[in-house]
């Protein structure tokens, strides 16, 4: 079943731009696109809806105004230009809070809190040793569904970085550190500057370095005391 989703705005070129990054996402459905405050209205609240994307300045009636009339728990997420409504907006629970120019990066997060809410809502459990939970990431202009637990670590080699499965070596112009801030912090570890690891792959740790099916992995000397607690606890 794939997770409905609305485009409200009053600019053609934003829908558009959302419309093209959800062309990437095959679980997701746009159903709609408004950019009548009202017209938007009353479509959400006669049909099932998971996740509304809502400017904050319409005509006739404000993003803050509609989110106040919906009547049932779709999930909002702000898009706007302005990042002072940011407060205001998480005081009407809304889910998500985008700031346009809308980098897919940034979008790729808001997804994942999508995806995280419809699982809650509708008790679909998220096995994780099954494969169930992922993360995407760019590869040659197409972005690449991973199965975290598939991951055996990521690699930063400067302004790239390397994702390594046992099936599937992934390259992709990302940071390390933006790309762990996706993973669990619970079971991926940074050891060096230059890698984070899946705790529950490491075969071994033998001086300043673990291994990894039948790759020898590096631990930064500033790394060495957090990553020996983890592994070892």
């Amino acid at each position: 079943m794939k997770i409905k989703c609305v485009l409200i705005d009053d600019e053609p070129l934003a829908i558009k731009v959302l419309q093209n990054y959800f062309t990437n996402f095959t679980d997701f459905e746009v159903i709609g696109t408004f950019n009548n405050s009202l017209e938007a209205l009353d479509f959400i609240n006669s049909t099932p809806v998971d996740a509304v994307f809502l400017d904050i300045n319409m005509p006739m009636m404000t993003g803050f105004e509609l989110i106040s009339l919906i009547e049932n728990k779709t999930k909002v997420i702000i898009t706007t230009a302005f990042r002072e409504f940011a407060a205001e907006s998480y005081d009407l629970d809304v889910l998500d809070y985008l700031v346009k120019p809308i980098p897919l990066p940034r979008f790729i997060k808001c997804i994942n809190k999508i995806t995280t809410e419809y699982n809650l809502k509708n008790n679909i459990k998220i096995e994780t040793t099954k494969g169930d939970s992922h993360i995407f990431i760019k590869v040659d202009k197409k972005m690449m569904k991973i199965n975290i637990e598939e991951i055996l670590f990521v690699e930063g080699m400067k302004e790239y970085i390397k994702v390594v499965t046992p099936d599937k070596t992934y390259i992709t112009h990302k940071s390390l550190t933006s790309l762990s801030e996706e993973l669990p912090a619970d079971r991926f570890l940074r050891i060096h500057k230059s890698y984070v690891i899946a705790l529950n792959k490491v075969k071994s740790i033998e001086g300043n370095r673990v291994q990894i099916q039948s790759y020898n992995i590096p631990i930064g000397r500033n790394y060495s005391k957090e990553v020996k607690n983890k592994i070892l606890e």
